[in-house]
């Protein structure tokens, strides 16, 4: 049988997007996103995301996120915000509830600007300390929605993110379930520049969503951002934007910024 699929991606964090049915709650796509998201033999992509819909009044979907390496994703903000988008164009919903791994997320869509919310959950400063080509670094944790370590640095763009990122991802102190590991440069009140190397995919990206959001918390720990809308910039050189949310400021946030879709198949 042929499946349609999209290729799309938030800020340049890219997914295999197809769109699921009530039959495919609970299917396991691990294989499938393996070879689906495989660069060289594949179609290509960061992860596998398949979005059901539940409900249209009000409007619900369920929204499975499967990494590269066939992982399930317990909070992805760019899966979220291109089922959200695509949601919009099948359906017409410029709000709706999207819900990952039993969590529900609030999404607005506007054009191809898409904002979704990230919960926060614990945050802990200096929990592990690493030495990589001679200089230290001091990882604070922050859960948002998935693990991420964030380490402040002078220079983001002078960090081998790729090789000291798989090196903390599997830090003995974040075992067993490791986490994503982000580099983060303080720009400027209102302004972080990011690199993240995400667990899952493996490698880093050229943005994330939940990154960006716990990039965003531990600066504002440190008192390096205020506590209004903040820009961070990727290696996609598409900012998203993290803002608090208005009614729950301490424990949630806004992540908004573009949605692009590459193209349209079929997969037979």
């Amino acid at each position: 049988m042929s499946t349609p699929f999209r290729k799309i991606h938030g800020a340049g964090n890219d997914f295999v997007l197809l769109n699921g049915t009530d039959q495919d709650t609970g299917c396991d796509w691990r294989d499938t996103a393996v070879r689906l998201c495989a660069r060289r033999t594949g179609i290509g992509a960061d992860g596998l995301v398949v979005s059901t819909l539940i409900s249209t009044d009000p409007p619900v979907l369920e929204i499975s996120c499967i990494n590269a390496d066939g992982s399930i994703a317990t909070m992805c903000g760019n899966a979220l915000r291109c089922s959200a988008w695509a949601a919009a164009g099948d359906f017409g919903f410029d709000t709706m509830t999207l819900v990952m791994a039993g969590v529900k997320h609030e999404a607005t869509v506007t054009g191809r600007a898409v904002a979704v919310t990230a919960e926060v959950g614990a945050v802990d400063m200096r929990v592990v300390e690493s030495v990589w080509g001679g200089r230290p670094f001091w990882f604070d944790s922050a859960h948002t929605g998935t693990e991420h370590v964030v380490a402040v640095v002078n220079d983001v763009d002078g960090i081998d993110a790729e090789a000291c990122g798989r090196l903390m991802r599997h830090h003995p102190k974040l075992a067993p379930l490791g986490a994503n590991v982000n580099f983060v440069e303080s720009v400027d009140q209102q302004t972080l520049k990011i690199r993240t190397y995400e667990r899952g995919v493996e490698a880093e990206t050229l943005s994330c969503g939940s990154g960006a959001v716990a990039a965003v918390v531990i600066a504002g720990r440190r008192g390096l951002v205020t506590a209004g809308p903040v820009a961070v910039r990727n290696r996609a050189g598409t900012p998203l934007i993290v803002t608090p949310h208005a009614d729950r400021p301490a424990r949630s946030y806004w992540v908004s910024g573009p949605v692009t879709l590459a193209y349209e198949g079929v997969l037979s």
